[in-house]
This record gives structure tokens, C-alpha cells and sequence, in this order.
């Protein structure tokens, strides 16, 4: 899965098939006859390839995916009702019985010829069905279909560029990207710009779900487009176990990390479904997150909801996508502060007229005392003189 996405489909097939579709503990999506084994789906088709069917196997097990993002729990506060997610990718089928209704599209996104973008939209919204274990982050949320690819999957910086500005035109809240590309910064950038000046989300895979088979990893780029634009919520993916498969490309930035691996989604039309891995496939994941926090939380704008979305996530490198915490954590901008320690308050300095006062009276009174005493020391005296002078 994660060198040529164009050979080797028997054995990507047998690979991804062998991968846990749950996490410990819980049943193995299985058939009356045993395991389900899917086929696999892809990001783009040779020439000569007919186009992706509908599956014939459906995974009625819960996947992994679903406790890990603890959807559950989520649901209680937001479905995602009234948001709608742009798939920019190869198109959205309009006859998969798990969007059924919430399906529109702009810039000729009918109809998927690869399986990508429906595989996407069904990670993004697919409602809960009887007997149906996969379902989307946001089943209540409006899918707009729109393609920037060619028809088998090709893709080019404009026509992505093209698939953005598109989205945000027609309205979407959330944009979806499923490509990275190793070139087209400035009009990738531009067109990021622009959705963000129509309050949009772009949420796009931080590095491409698999190198060309010739490719050297250790030359393989380190910054991808449009992930790494301003503003621009850069996803990877992670596995049941926590880690990475062994060769999947890396890259230096990525803003948050979601379910990529052993996937369960919808084909192109049917209530089937495929298997799949990657970094695009986290993404959607993070954009259905991101249309439940817009519907929770709809006087946020584009900018907040993407901090929401990180500044709530597991800690780890990078944080990890927690949707319950999304919606219901309070936060906080405002910086601590380290407590001081009051300043001691001095009394006030007494006056000191009290004090002349008392000194005057004390020395006045004194005064008076000594005169008096003088007086009865030496007025008997002089009567007994008769007041004549000693000789």
C-alpha cells in the first residue's frame, strides 16, 4: 500500500485484508463463513484499469476506528446536522445507500470512477445502518462532491487549487483535500487563502498515502501542499496498535494524528465496502470531527475550530484527534499568572500634636508642682521672719 499505488494490487489486497479491523477485545468483522476479506481501495488507476465496482462484502463488525474516536460518546452532543464537508478528491458516487440524500455536488464531482472520494465521504459521513458495522464521523453532515482529479485519479497543483476555491464557492465549511503533492505551493497557498477568507476548514493529509515504487525515501520531500499552507489542519495516520506501518512516508509537519490504517469505507456505489490506508484516510476523519465541532459550536470560525481540534486532542507527537473532547472541553486563551505574595501594609505614621500637647501639659503641670512646693518650703520661712532679711 505504501509504494506504487498503481501495481501490486493482489498483493496489497492479501496484505491489508490480513490487517485487525477492530481494536483488542472486540470481534473480528466477520461473515456467516468466516473473517470479511475487502478489497483494497486505491488513489489512482493505470490507463488500462476498468474502474473501481461496488464491493460485494460488507464488514458488519464495528471497525477499530470507531471506539478509538469514541463516536459514541460524541454523538450525544453533535452529528454534524446542517455542516457541509467538501470531498476535493476523485468524486463522490451519488447512488451509495449510506449517504443517501446528502450527496451534492460542484465542478462535475458525480460519480467516481477510482473509489477515493467516495471511500472519503463515507469516513466523513456514512450513516448507521442495520447489520452495518462502518459509519462516518458525521452522519448527519451534507457531503458537496468535488472533483479535482482527472478521471482515473491523476491529479496536478491547479487542479486542486481549482477543487478548493470550488468548495469554498458553493459554501462547505470543512473542506476535504485527498492529495498531498510535493509541488505547488503559491497557488495551493492562494486557494487555501481563499477558503479561509470564506471561513473554511481545509483539512488535507500532511505527506501522500504511498511513494512511487522507484521513489528514494530518504529524497522523498519533506513538506507536501496543500498541508503545509497556513491555516491548512495537516493530518497522519495511526494504526490499532498505535504506530505507523514500516516505509509509510514522513514528513516534518503534521498537526494532528487520526485513524489511517486498516480502514473500513464505502466503494463507489453500493452498500459495499473496501479496506484502505493512509494519511488521507485520517484526514477524513478529522474533517467529519471538524463538522461535528461546527455544528456543536457554530459561532466558531474556521481558525478556532481547528485549534479546538488540536488544543483537545491526546498528547503525543503529533496530539492524537479525541472528538468528545471537541465538542465539550472548555478552554481557555488566557494566559496564568504565578501568584505574589501581598505587599505588607506599614500602619500609618501616628501625629505627633497629641505628643507636643501631652509634653507642653506634662511641663506645665510639672512647673506648677515645683512652684507650689517651693512655695510651701519657703513662704512659712518668711512668716516666721516676718519677712525680714537673714543676716
Amino acid at each position: 500500500m505504501r509504494r506504487d499505488p498503481t501495481s501490486g494490487r493482489a498483493a496489497a489486497a492479501a496484505v491489508l485484508a490480513a490487517v485487525p479491523l477492530l481494536a483488542a477485545g472486540a470481534a473480528p468483522a466477520a461473515a456467516d463463513s468466516g473473517p470479511v476479506e475487502l478489497p483494497v481501495v486505491r488513489t489512482e488507476l493505470a490507463p488500462d484499469e476498468a474502474c473501481a465496482e461496488a464491493s460485494g462484502r460488507t464488514a458488519k463488525s464495528e471497525p477499530w476506528t470507531t471506539r478509538a474516536l469514541g463516536l459514541s460518546r460524541a454523538w450525544q452532543q453533535s452529528r454534524g446536522a446542517g455542516v457541509t464537508v467538501a470531498v476535493v478528491d476523485t468524486g463522490v458516487g451519488t447512488s451509495i445507500p449510506a449517504l443517501s440524500g446528502r450527496v451534492e455536488t460542484a465542478g462535475g464531482g458525480g460519480g467516481d470512477c477510482v473509489g477515493h472520494g467516495s471511500f472519503a465521504a463515507g469516513l466523513i459521513a456514512a450513516a448507521p445502518a442495520e447489520g452495518v458495522g462502518a459509519v462516518g464521523v458525521a452522519p448527519a453532515a451534507t457531503i458537496l462532491a468535488v472533483r479535482a482529479t482527472r478521471e482515473r485519479g491523476a491529479t496536478t497543483p491547479a487542479l486542486l487549487a481549482a477543487g478548493i476555491r470550488t468548495a469554498a464557492e458553493s459554501g462547505a465549511k470543512v473542506i476535504y483535500v485527498g492529495r498531498a503533492l510535493p509541488t505547488g505551493k503559491e497557488e495551493l497557498t492562494d486557494a487555501v487563502e481563499y477558503a479561509a477568507g470564506r471561513d473554511a476548514l481545509v483539512v488535507a493529509p500532511f505527506a501522500p498515502d504511498a511513494l512511487p515504487r522507484d521513489a528514494d525515501e530518504e529524497a522523498a520531500p519533506l513538506w507536501y501542499w496543500p498541508a503545509s499552507a497556513p491555516g491548512v489542519l495537516a493530518v497522519m495516520d495511526y494504526g490499532s496498535g498505535g504506530g505507523r506501518p514500516a516505509g509509510a512516508p514522513t514528513g516534518l509537519s503534521a498537526d494532528l494524528a487520526a485513524p489511517g490504517v486498516a480502514v473500513v469505507g464505502n466503494g463507489p456505489e453500493g452498500a459495499g465496502h473496501y479496506l484502505g490506508s493512509g494519511s488521507s484516510l485520517a484526514a477524513a476523519h478529522v474533517a467529519g470531527a471538524a463538522a461535528l465541532v461546527r455544528a456543536r459550536h457554530p459561532d466558531l470560525s474556521a481558525a478556532e475550530v481547528s485549534h479546538r481540534l488540536t488544543g483537545t486532542a491526546y498528547p503525543a507527537s503529533p496530539p492524537r484527534l479525541d472528538a468528545y473532547a471537541a465538542l465539550t472541553a472548555v478552554l481557555s486563551d488566557t494566559t496564568g499568572t504565578v501568584p505574589r505574595q501581598p505587599a505588607a501594609e506599614l500602619p500609618v505614621e501616628p501625629s505627633r500634636t497629641p505628643v507636643v500637647r501631652a509634653v507642653v501639659v506634662a511641663s506645665v503641670g510639672g512647673g506648677l508642682v515645683l512652684l507650689v512646693a517651693a512655695g510651701a518650703a519657703v513662704i512659712p520661712r518668711g512668716r516666721a521672719r516676718r519677712w525680714r532679711p537673714a543676716d
